[in-house]
């Protein structure tokens, strides 16, 4: 049975993760076609910024209710994360090996979690 303090610990770890992969797609977003240095202070890489802090500071909360090793596992969501907003909301082309390389990181996740 999950307690509370699980289910939070495991919330916090989803929302830093998508806030961390919010975070990335902005970098990527306000870096596009900049050339000069000031050319990057820009609202996208502020915003970006913003959210890969907040995902941090969520973050570390998770990493007060959880174990690092159940907690760390949840890193691999981020990749899985920019990959779909890569695919879906950037228009990037999906590659068969890299969608077999998401299915094996959740499933990875999955091994991991039930392992618990």
């Amino acid at each position: 049975m999950m307690t509370g303090s699980r289910i939070g610990g495991y919330g916090l770890l989803l929302a830093a993760a998508v806030f961390a992969a919010a975070g990335q797609v902005l970098f990527k977003l306000g870096a596009t076609n900049r050339v000069s240095l000031a050319a990057f202070i820009n609202p996208q890489i502020i915003g970006g910024g913003v959210l890969y802090f907040l995902g941090a500071v969520l973050w570390v909360g998770a990493l007060s209710k959880a174990p690092l090793s159940v907690a760390y596992p949840f890193t691999v969501l981020t990749f899985v994360l920019v990959y779909l907003a890569s695919v879906f909301l950037l228009g990037e082309r999906p590659t068969l090996g890299a969608l077999f390389g998401v299915a094996l990181v959740l499933g990875g996740l999955t091994v991991i979690l039930w392992s618990r």
